[in-house]
């Protein structure tokens, strides 16, 4: 993503979050186990890593885009 304003984001949730931060977050908050079973893929369910996960969400927009509906529905139950 280019280096954008964040005036030109100002409704967007997530700008200025890291993903790093969104899984740790997650992991700390429902822990592997529940992330597998929310979102089934590898790297949730097979040893998993913040690393590994970073590297594989970092490469699959689909898998991100659960990963961050995940995080903003989290959010609202606050």
């Amino acid at each position: 993503m280019e280096n954008e304003n964040p005036s030109t984001q100002p409704n967007n949730p997530l700008h200025g979050v890291k993903l790093a931060d969104i899984l740790e977050y997650l992991v700390e908050k429902y822990g592997w186990e529940y992330l597998g079973e929310k979102i089934n893929i590898r790297c949730f369910t097979h040893d998993p890593s913040i690393n590994s996960s970073l590297k594989f969400l970092r490469k699959t927009d689909w898998a991100r885009t659960k990963v961050e509906e995940l995080y903003l529905r989290s959010l609202k139950r606050r």
